[in-house]
């Protein structure tokens, strides 16, 4: 299935109903008055959020969305039925934006929440609604009104427990595929990874999600590498793995890389929950190892994780002490590799 995490679509409300003009015409009855039902509702755009959903990419075959117009009224005091509003359904942490793509119209967070994005016009009054003591047979009647219409941005931003960051080509992937089911492509070379990847983590018959993010790069909060759009799946994460290559000389300026461009993006992400993980350990020895992991501790004051997400060595210990953040029952406390 292909990932797509933005798209721009059309939506049309329904248009209300005409009224009607009609008589009543019966035998027998010689001056029958106005009997013009009114018009029925135009239907309503609803967005709602589908749990079974993780990608826009059906939007791509489809953009234009126009809802049922309200049947018109009809005579004997007949009202139009009321158009069938129109359900789309879009992934669980969809965002609606403006066409500017500066306001907010929604946020669809929880399964199977809904939003009345835009409502259908009004149905039209029949000419029963115009009857008076002066007027006994009115010839008026009101049209519906015009359904509402909007070009709209969709952004999907995972929710996920955990979310895996770090430069292009530290192992994420990789980690992602040794522990859980899904199958993220694996290469040797940055950027394998070009969209988001979830996954669910199974431990102690306890699960969470966990979230790999493409590589981040210099100047990713300005856009650069399609930055903001790997970030803005940050911000649904309540937890950051921060995987770091140790076959790397300059493991704490990565590590301050990716950090900058977290507090440039803003949002909150620099006061989220953060675990250092010092990967690809098996290609070094255990002395370079503990070196390794101490500079990089001391440089940010946090314990670092040894892991080889390609043997599968350190992972569990990882995956506990993610599993108790998570849960809020417990502090950091990693042991040996």
């Amino acid at each position: 299935m292909h990932f797509l995490d933005e798209v721009k679509i059309f939506i049309k409300s329904g248009n209300g109903g005409n009224g009607c003009v009609s008589f009543r015409r019966e035998k027998f009855i010689e001056y029958g008055g106005p009997d013009g039902g009114d018009g029925g509702r135009g239907a309503d755009i609803i967005l709602r959020a589908q749990e079974s959903l993780n990608t826009l990419i059906d939007f791509r075959y489809q953009q234009h969305f126009k809802a049922e117009t309200g049947q018109n009224g009809m005579g004997k005091n007949r009202t139009g039925r009321s158009g069938k509003n129109m359900i789309i359904d879009v992934p669980v942490g969809t965002q609606v934006m403006s066409d500017d793509k500066r306001t907010i119209l929604a946020d669809l967070t929880q399964p199977g929440q809904e939003i009345v994005l835009l409502n259908g016009g009004q149905g039209g009054k029949g000419n029963t609604h115009f009857k008076s003591s002066r007027q006994q047979a009115p010839r008026k009647s009101t049209p519906g009104t015009a359904g509402e219409e909007l070009w709209v941005w969709l952004r999907l931003k995972l929710i996920a427990d955990v979310g895996l960051i770090g430069l292009p080509n530290a192992g994420k992937s990789t980690f992602l595929r040794r522990v859980t089911s899904a199958k993220p492509k694996v290469a040797d070379y940055p950027f394998t990874t070009l969209y988001p990847q979830l996954g669910v983590v199974r431990i102690h018959y306890d699960e969470f999600v966990i979230a790999d993010i493409p590589g981040l790069i210099k100047d990713a909060h300005q856009g650069t590498g399609l930055g903001t759009r790997f970030l803005g799946h940050v911000e649904r994460c309540r937890i950051l793995l921060h995987l770091i290559d140790a076959t790397q000389e300059n493991i704490v300026e990565n590590y301050q890389l990716i950090r900058h461009e977290i507090r440039a993006y803003g949002a909150g992400l620099e006061h989220k929950d953060e675990m250092i993980a010092l990967n690809k350990c098996d290609m070094l020895n255990q002395e370079d190892v503990i070196e390794k992991m101490m500079t990089l501790s001391d440089a940010t004051g946090k314990k670092v994780y040894p892991l080889s997400a390609k043997i599968g060595k350190g992972t569990d210990k990882v995956l506990e002490q993610l599993l108790t953040i998570v849960k809020n029952t417990g502090d950091d406390d990693p042991t040996d590799y």
